[in-house]
């Protein structure tokens, strides 16, 4: 990943969100698949990245990551996540 990767994966999940209703989420990989295409090969490898710019946006209280529609600790969460705005 190159270093303006973690950036852009920020700015996809924002950017996603922007274009969804307020109370919509997003999954992770929506934002992988926004900075590396469509092609699995391609946003797969980008997936904990995409994790891990949800969890600093958390941090910045920007947005908040749910599971089961309850938010939880981003970084204690195992398993599928969603991504919703503050």
């Amino acid at each position: 990943m190159s270093t303006s990767d973690p950036d852009r994966l920020e700015t996809a999940i924002l950017d996603l969100l922007a274009r969804r209703a307020t109370t919509s989420t997003i999954c992770p990989s929506d934002a992988a698949r926004a900075v590396g295409g469509e092609d699995e090969a391609e946003w797969r490898p980008l997936m904990e990245s995409a994790r891990a710019a949800a969890r600093r946006l958390v941090e910045r209280g920007e947005v908040v990551v749910t599971q089961g529609g309850r938010v939880v600790d981003p970084a204690s969460a195992t398993g599928p996540i969603r991504i919703r705005r503050r």
